[in-house]
């Protein structure tokens, strides 16, 4: 008899570093929402959207992050050049799965409190193999959850710099996108300024 077909592993990678420079220095994974520290509830959107393992990158104030919100059973990486931008966080997050058994990582940002469990579900589900390259998008923009394949890693981390993320090795590599539409599940929203803060409960 064959052995059962292996299901894939998508390891959730939250990047939730930011030190809120706009918000007047109010690191981003501690801002409340519905009563608890944002991290929280964006690990909550990618265990209830069928990621498995979950790794949060931090940075600013880890410590009191480690503290305040429930991370348990998450892997935490502090990333100590948070401020050199995102894409050291991306770096941090694909470096710490290196090695594992993970086929894909499926990336989500901390400060989009509007893509839910729903949307990472969705992403999650388009994976085909181990060079899947899949992102959601809201009425045709392109936007996160970004899930890449365990193939891609290296070439994803050598071009994140700064706080471009993946987006160049995105634009080079668009056409192997697969593109999940979204927006009838979730709201792609940044919680950037004080202006933003009014979509927090």
């Amino acid at each position: 008899m064959a052995d059962k077909q292996r299901i894939p592993v998508v390891a959730g990678v939250l990047l939730a570093a930011g030190g809120g420079r706009r918000l007047g220095g109010r690191p981003k994974a501690l801002l409340e929402h519905r009563g608890r520290p944002l991290v929280e509830h964006a690990v909550r959107a990618l265990r209830n959207g069928g990621c498995g393992p979950v790794h949060v990158v931090l940075g600013a104030s880890a410590d009191e992050a480690r503290a305040r919100a429930d991370l348990s059973r998450c892997t935490v990486t502090v990333n100590p050049r948070w401020e050199d931008g995102m894409g050291s966080s991306l770096r941090a997050g694909l470096d710490a799965l290196t090695g594992s058994d993970a086929d894909a990582a499926l990336v989500l940002l901390v400060d989009q409190p509007g893509i839910g469990a729903e949307a990472v579900a969705r992403v999650r589900s388009a994976y085909r193999s181990r060079t899947s390259l899949v992102a959601a998008t809201y009425d045709g923009q392109r936007g996160h959850p970004v899930m890449f394949g365990a193939e891609r890693w290296a070439d994803v981390g050598a071009g994140a710099v700064g706080d471009q993320g993946a987006r160049a090795y995105l634009r080079t590599h668009r056409d192997a996108i697969t593109l999940v539409e979204c927006s009838d599940v979730a709201q792609a929203y940044d919680i950037d300024t004080a202006e933003d803060l009014g979509h927090l409960e």
